[in-house]
Parts: C-alpha cells; structure tokens; sequence
C-alpha cells in the first residue's frame, strides 16, 4: 500500500483546503463519516467507483496519525 501522503491531499482550491482523495471532492471527512454510519468499504467503492479500497486505507491511516498528533492543552 502506498503511504496516506501520496492519496491524501490538500488543496486550497478544492473542498476549501479540507483532505481529500487523490485531489477528488471526496473529503476524508466524508469518508469517515460513512464509514461511521456502517457502510462497508465495499458499499463505499460501489457507491463512489472513483474510490478504491487503498484509498479509503489511506483515510484511516490519515486520521490515525491526525489524533496520534493531537495534544491536549491542560
């Protein structure tokens, strides 16, 4: 699999500069939040055949290194 880095991108002109897919209007928060809904990754690509199961890999690797990152200010 290819790293999150090379699928998720950001883009200042597409989506307001959100993370997207390869440059699509697919934002990562889309994404999680079908996914958070209970669709599968398999409903997700049938739906949107743009996406690819490595695709949607990348949004959750993405997130994961997102909270890793996130620090709470005491």
């Amino acid at each position: 699999m290819k790293h999150y880095t090379e699928i998720i991108t950001i883009n200042p002109q597409v989506r307001f500069g959100r993370p997207c897919v390869r440059g699509l209007r697919i934002t990562v928060y889309d994404i999680l939040g079908w996914l958070a809904s209970g669709m599968t990754r398999d409903e997700i690509v049938s739906d949107f055949p743009e996406l690819t199961i490595e695709d949607i890999q990348a949004v959750l690797a993405y997130a994961a290194e997102r909270e890793h990152m996130l620090r709470i200010a005491l």
